[in-house]
């Protein structure tokens, strides 16, 4: 067997493979683990150069766990206020000014004619209107903190954070470390 063969061999085991784990995690409805395949538009994606699409794969890690942070403290946000102040939270315990600019987003998005984001009003606000939120009703969250000034400073480190995940700039392998040991904060703060 020569070396194409042996390499054809190879893919057709790996794709054979492939499917039967699917079909194992399809019947048994549990998730392996395993990578899912990127579908990538490949009309476009191919066009960028090979040095920037690596950056961007690199960068999808950095923004997967910051979308998941942010999702999480939005929820724990809007779960704890209503629990503690009803369905009427947002009106009663949100700072006129953040309900405001979230108004003005909405209509922002309703004006240009795309899809809403979301029909929860807390998803149009900004990061750093999250933390005006908790510290504004902090009574309400004192029971989920260890501190508010810790809560303040990871806040801000994340926000920090945030700007250049959320604009497209690679993160220095600083920042990196920096925004593992900040969510590592983020957890810790709520033992």
């Amino acid at each position: 067997m020569n070396s194409e063969d042996k390499i054809r061999l190879f893919g057709f085991s790996h794709s054979a493979l492939e499917r039967e784990l699917d079909r194992v995690e399809e019947s048994l409805k549990i998730d392996l683990g395993r990578p899912e395949e990127n579908e990538r538009d490949e009309d476009y994606y191919p066009q960028f150069d090979q040095a920037l699409r690596k950056e961007a794969a690199v960068m999808g890690e950095h923004y997967e766990l910051f979308y998941c942070l942010e999702k999480s403290i939005r929820k724990l946000v809007a779960e704890t206020l209503e629990a503690q102040h009803g369905e009427t939270w947002w009106d009663t315990q949100v700072p006129d000014a953040i309900r405001q600019n979230a108004k003005i987003n909405i209509q922002r998005e309703i004006d240009s004619g795309v899809t809403l984001r979301s029909e929860e009003e807390i998803d149009f606000t900004t990061f750093g209107e999250l933390g005006e939120m908790v510290r504004n009703s902090w009574e309400s969250f004192d029971p989920l903190f260890s501190s508010q000034k810790a809560f303040t400073k990871i806040m801000t480190n994340l926000n920090m954070l945030r700007g250049p995940i959320a604009h497209c700039c690679p993160l220095a392998d600083d920042e990196v470390l920096r925004l593992k040991l900040t969510v590592k904060d983020w957890f810790r703060l709520m033992e």
